[in-house]
């Protein structure tokens, strides 16, 4: 046989399945079949003693769940990101993206920014990606029914998995193809082409063809293996030591190399386990008496034995005592590790490097001379273990528990246009994650002054802004985003009793609100606006409220009718409407609107005269004043919704930042409008943002509990006694994590994204370009205006 055709038999034999079905069921032979998860980490090795005794516990108790008829695979595959697709993606984003003509020196900023984040991910091991899967197996006659045994035992992993806040995902056939299609050819496990696949494709069992790697050569007398332009080799772990520390597999997983690391677990019955370790222990009294007798005839004492003899006699003695206790079984367990490297030296610095922590534990990782092909078959995430009786070490369920799949939580995602949040103070590795990727995207930034929660506001600004091609406005009542704004190539829009800059609140498109009945849902702002200007203590009145609504429709008409500028109305239209109407409560509504059509407050009653074509618009209200900053505010956002109305056609998104937050939900007009803002404006592919030092005002608030049910995103900095407690009940989050947020220094925190709780640090440099217009701090603006100045 030529090496060619050799070649091709072992890349046939590598892919050890018959079928792979569509909804991820493999068959592996004729009654083998097995179904793959994907599951998130969770901050196990850096929690505290008591939390992870609670997360070892439950993980025993879910190895427990699995009986004889069960086997199962744990894979762990760390690959290498390419830094040339992430330098392309950035350089895509940011051309495409930014009007680079109203931006000074926009390479600079650019490559200055974009260089931070690369020394960012380099502080860490962001370099490797780090994915942790299972693979459950079964034997059964029939497909239909195995796919329902699976299923079931699907849903117990997935509810063991949640007790433990532990995330899941099922895969499907294709990316199950993905991922061995990533190990065997070293593409990134996307869906690459195999997205098109059909499920005839995918159920005839054709795909072998599809993944297979193009060159896989096993030397019969070698410990390593060639697969198309990389070198490979599969070493067994050995366990010795008769107790290991639960850092074995976290150890192996933080380095920062591409491999495969499989554990195959199977149980044995409890009665046979039992049986099995009685025998053993028999056989060893036998030894140890026959030893014994050697000792007496040769005149030696003896109690002195061989010393493996005795460590074999207590070993298997405390074992039986384990498994007659209730919460403890019998698995067998085969540990394997695949590293895949360039070249030959590569590979030999990587066993190296791998034994080197072996031997930390006490364990021994031993090169598989002659056995390569049959240990990669069995590592590759096929649920098949054709070492099962050469390599197996049998433990009960502690000592196999020991191998815990979990080290430490890392957010970090690459696709759906992601932006960096800081270091995980935990691990070091950088925080990247995408908010429009949740299913409520709504976010808060919260901290006392100087904590650094503005500064973060920006940071993200900055990212979205140079990634992405969305609109960000900023409701601004302090004045404070002005340098930053202009910094961008943005526009800031100054609202004032002074200014040439107007708002019409009563703007409007035919894509208002909720699309079908734009005058519905004006009518609704409209009533908020009134109840701010007329309510009162007691609010609206029944009879007013249907006033309002009357009148709104009849100052809309002309515009339903021709939907041109011209005919959108103005405030003045309304308070004429009132007047015409004739009655008493409508005068009352016209004489408390007078004020604001045409009094001195008659800054919001002209057609609106900005330009808001600007990707990055910031409406300073700081001189608007008490009497007008909550309608100020109110209006900003309605404003916002039109904008975020005509984006979504476009299939933009649209950021919006409000800072002083609390100020929104301090009146119940302006509350009650922004929970409904609050709720609705996801859905139309807005992202609102709020921002506030004032804390215990914010929580204060009876809306607070809505808002936060519909919050997925939130970056919370140093907080006060008071508030920290109360955010510690919001938020569910413990006294240890509740310590990243005691008197922590500026930028340090707690990042809560879809129920993570993570700690954080994020240190901007000061020598950056862009620091001078993010800081807040009075002293450091006056000095830095001082030197631009100069």
């Amino acid at each position: 046989m030529d090496s060619k055709k050799a070649t091709r038999k072992s890349t046939q034999e590598t892919l050890n399945y018959q079928k792979m079905y569509q909804k991820g069921v493999c068959q592996v032979n004729n009654d083998t079949y097995n179904k793959m998860i994907r599951f998130s980490d969770i901050s196990y090795q850096l929690s505290q003693d008591e939390m992870k005794q609670k997360i070892f516990a439950l993980y025993s108790t879910l190895l427990n769940s699995f009986d004889d008829t069960i086997k199962i695979q744990l894979c762990f595959i760390n690959y290498r990101m390419s830094k040339e697709d992430n330098e392309k993606e950035v350089l895509e984003y940011s051309i495409s993206n930014s009007d680079i003509d109203a931006i000074e020196d926009f390479e600079k900023l650019r490559d200055e920014y974009f260089s931070f984040i690369e020394e960012q991910k380099e502080k860490g091991n962001n370099g490797i990606v780090r994915n942790k899967y299972l693979i459950f197996s079964i034997k059964d006659k029939t497909y239909e029914n195995a796919v329902r045994r699976l299923s079931s035992i699907e849903n117990n992993i997935k509810e063991h998995f949640k007790t433990m806040g532990v995330g899941t995902e099922q895969l499907n056939g294709v990316e199950r193809l993905s991922i061995i299609n990533y190990l065997l050819n070293g593409n990134t496990p996307h869906y690459l082409e195999l997205k098109d696949l059909s499920t005839q494709q995918l159920n005839s069992g054709t795909t072998k063809d599809l993944i297979a790697p193009k060159e896989i050569r096993f030397d019969k007398y070698s410990d390593e293996f060639k697969v198309n332009n990389k070198i490979g080799a599969t070493l067994h772990l050995k366990i010795e030591a008769t107790e290991l520390s639960d850092r074995v597999l976290a150890d192996f997983l933080d380095l920062d190399l591409e491999m495969l690391v499989s554990m195959h677990i199977r149980s044995l019955g409890q009665q046979k386990a039992v049986r099995m370790v009685k025998s053993k222990a028999s056989d060893l009294d036998s030894i140890k008496i026959e030893e014994q007798k050697k000792a007496l005839r040769s005149g030696y004492d003896m109690d002195i034995l061989p010393t493996d003899l005795n460590m074999h006699v207590e070993e298997s003695r405390k074992i039986l005592a384990d498994l007659q206790r209730e919460n403890e079984r019998y698995f067998y367990l085969t540990f394997t590790i695949t590293v895949f490297e360039k070249d030959r030296k590569a590979l030999d610095d990587a066993i190296f490097r791998l034994g080197s922590i072996a031997q930390k534990q006490n364990c021994n990782l031993v090169k598989m001379k002659y056995q390569q092909e049959k240990a990669l078959i069995s590592a590759l995430p096929l649920g098949e273990n054709l070492n099962e009786t050469e390599l197996e070490r049998g433990l009960t369920t502690s000592s196999t528990a020991i191998f815990v799949p979990f080290t430490t939580q890392e957010l970090y995602q690459e696709d759906k246009e992601p932006v960096y949040y800081g270091l995980n103070a935990l691990s070091n590795n950088m925080i990247q994650v995408s908010r429009k990727a949740l299913k409520n995207p709504n976010g808060l930034f919260l901290g006392t002054p100087g904590s650094g929660k503005s500064f973060a506001a920006k940071r993200e600004m900055i990212d979205t802004f140079l990634r992405t091609t969305d609109d960000i406005l900023i409701c601004d009542p302090e004045g404070e985003y002005y340098l930053f704004v202009k910094r961008l190539g943005g526009e800031e829009i100054k609202i004032s009793l002074n200014s040439e800059d107007f708002i019409n609140p009563l703007d409007i498109s035919l894509e208002y609100g909720e699309g079908e009945n734009p005058i519905s849902f004006k009518s609704d702002f409209v009533l908020n606006l009134m109840e701010l200007i007329a309510g009162g203590k007691t609010g609206l009145t029944a009879r007013q409220k249907t006033i309002v609504d009357k009148c709104t429709r009849i100052i809309y008409r002309p515009f339903i009718e021709n939907p041109v500028p011209e005919n959108i109305p103005i405030l003045g239209d309304l308070y004429n409407a009132f007047v015409e109407t004739n009655r008493p409560e409508s005068r009352e509504l016209a004489d408390a609107l007078e004020l604001y059509v045409s009094g001195s407050l008659n800054v919001f009653n002209h057609r609106t005269s900005i330009n808001t074509n600007n990707r990055l618009v910031c409406f300073n209200i700081q001189e608007l004043g008490s009497n007008l900053r909550e309608l100020g505010m109110l209006i900003l956002q309605d404003h916002v919704w039109n904008k975020v109305t005509i984006n979504r056609n476009r299939n933009k998104k649209t950021w919006y930042y409000m800072d002083e937050f609390h100020k929104l939900l301090a009146e119940e007009q302006t509350s009650n409008y922004s929970v409904e803002f609050w709720k609705r404006f996801r859905k139309w592919g807005g992202v609102p943002t709020g921002i506030t030092q004032n804390v215990k005002d914010l929580l204060s608030s009876p809306k607070i509990e809505t808002i936060i049910d519909n919050t997925d995103f939130v970056y919370l900095l140093n907080q006060a006694a008071g508030d920290r407690s109360i955010l510690q009940q919001k938020f569910e989050f413990s006294d240890y994590q509740a310590n990243y947020i005691t008197n922590s220094g500026e930028g340090e925190g707690l990042l809560i994204y879809s129920g993570v709780i993570l700690p954080f640090k994020d240190k901007f440099p000061h020598n950056n370009s862009l620091y001078p217009v993010m800081t807040t701090k009075p002293d450091e603006i006056k000095r830095l205006r001082a030197v631009a100045q100069k």
